[in-house]
């Protein structure tokens, strides 16, 4: 498409964050600067429908929450939740515990028990569900939910352990059965869940906290000759079933040529999971390229991801503007896979990630956990992490640190049903350190997320259907561009 030439100027609305202090701030940065950059938004060519973005319903942040005032408690809930906060729309929890639990815990505690006669939600009662519930009553739009388990109880495994091993055969019916009676336990509470994931990173994690272990080949056949019938039989063929839910490196390949070349098995799945675990700032395209090639008409969800191995930082903005934090494979990568884990900017990680993913086909990206403590928990595995919202319940105060407003400028401004439309921004040279991405809302409005990593500000040239704005963007600044169509 042409640059745009006439003087019809676009009607915009930028809101920023930034390492100068803007938190998500309405701001004016249109400027009768010559611009370096020409950036024009084709809405007639569209690509996914977006289901949404959020973080994840730990038992960590529910505990957290309940041991806060109720002033705080709320407060919280409505920023994430609220109109006034960043409206997330697309959520995660947990069957069973998780490494971010107070300790392990099953709903199907009595070994032996096939028919799951004692199976119980009640250690979700005190901070999980009370946590979703009042979540809901605050989300106007509502909001989806995924709910993935790290492992069956160990008394179904080949290791009768907590930590790593695999479902046992003998016990597929049963561990099937289990996901319907959790799915119709939560719908008693209140609680519709969207989506399953069939099992949290199910190549592992060193068994260092509640894991399970599947091959390709033995996922298919639990979904298609277990979970997918058990769920048609008991009413839910309506809840979306996604595979893998691990990393999106190499094996991301391996795994979708499984799920989807097996007819049998396909029609179960609903879409993939993906994680960002395998590099701090690999979008890995090729990968969620051919994911996407794979299922076109299927989902692509990014179900977790967060700074971890870290302990947050406290009330200091300028760290997660800063090229101090490392992840795991800091120190514990392969040699080979080292230079995939260099130290990263924490807010360059988030604003990256979730620009290039949905630019390759992702329609949905979650957050892990929503809010923990300053020790980076409460974890029984002592796995710390870093949540966008951190507090300190003895002195019950409340830290919204810049990875917060980070989520929000996605989550509050692209709704679900929007549809990523193209730009031209890879066509233009003077770019370094500009990312974007588009997409256009159902009631018209077009939102345009930019990221400069640049520390010089950068000058573009927005062009739609003849008309532009020339806009300004700081350096070490993210901006939503919403942009109102008559």
């Amino acid at each position: 498409m042409a640059a745009c030439t006439n003087n019809t100027t676009l009607e915009t609305e930028i809101y920023e964050t930034s390492r100068n202090g803007e938190k998500l701030s309405l701001v004016e940065r249109s400027t009768d600067q010559e611009a370096s950059i020409n950036v024009i938004l084709n809405p007639d060519e569209t690509y996914q429908e977006i289901t949404g973005f959020g973080g994840s319903f730990t038992e960590a942040s529910a505990y957290l929450l309940n041991e806060l005032s109720d002033e705080n408690r709320n407060e919280i809930l409505e920023a994430y939740f609220g109109d006034s906060g960043a409206r997330y729309s697309l959520t995660r929890t947990h069957m069973n515990s998780s490494d971010f639990s107070l300790g392990n815990y099953s709903y199907a505690p009595v070994p032996g028990d096939r028919t799951l006669e004692n199976f119980s939600i009640e250690e979700d009662r005190d901070d999980l569900i009370p946590m979703i519930k009042d979540a809901m009553a605050v989300s106007r739009d509502g909001f989806k939910i995924i709910s993935s388990p790290w492992t069956a109880p160990p008394w179904m495994k080949d290791n009768n352990d907590w930590k790593g091993g695999k479902l046992l055969p003998e016990y597929y019916d049963t561990w099937a059965l289990f996901f319907s009676k959790y799915l119709t336990a939560y719908k008693k509470e209140g609680i519709d869940v969207w989506g399953i994931t069939v099992e949290n990173e199910p190549l592992g994690n060193d068994s260092n906290w509640d894991s399970m272990h599947f091959t390709p080949e033995e996922m298919n056949e639990f979904v298609k000759g277990h979970l997918g019938p058990q769920l048609e039989k008991d009413g839910y063929s309506e809840i979306n079933i996604l595979g893998y839910d691990q990393n999106r490196h190499e094996e991301l390949i391996e795994w979708v040529d499984a799920m989807y070349d097996d007819e049998e098995t396909a029609k179960y799945y609903d879409g993939t999971a993906v994680h960002w675990y395998a590099s701090t700032y690999k979008i890995f395209a090729k990968e969620l390229q051919y994911a996407h090639r794979k299922a076109p008409g299927k989902y692509l969800i990014q179900t977790e991801a967060t700074v971890d191995a870290e302990i947050p930082a406290w009330k200091d903005d300028d760290w997660y503007w800063s090229k101090e934090a490392t992840d795991w494979g800091w120190d514990w990568a392969p040699e080979d896979r080292k230079h995939l884990h260099p130290k990263y900017v924490p807010v360059y990680r988030y604003a990256r990630d979730i620009i290039g993913t949905l630019n390759n086909w992702v329609d949905g990206w979650i957050d892990w956990n929503m809010v923990l403590d300053r020790q980076g928990g409460p974890n029984w595995a002592e796995n710390w992490c870093t949540a966008p919202v951190i507090v300190d319940p003895e002195a019950d105060e409340v830290y919204y640190t810049p990875l917060y407003y980070t989520m929000a400028h996605f989550s509050k401004y692209i709704r679900p049903g929007a549809k990523r439309i193209k730009h031209n921004l890879s066509d233009q040279t003077n770019t370094d350190g500009l990312m974007l991405t588009a997409a256009e809302n159902p009631d018209g409005s077009i939102a345009v997320v930019a990221l400069n990593q640049a520390n010089t500000d950068k000058v573009i040239q927005l062009g739609l259907n003849g008309a532009s704005s020339v806009i300004e963007i700081p350096g070490q600044a993210i901006q939503t561009i919403l942009i109102k169509q008559n």
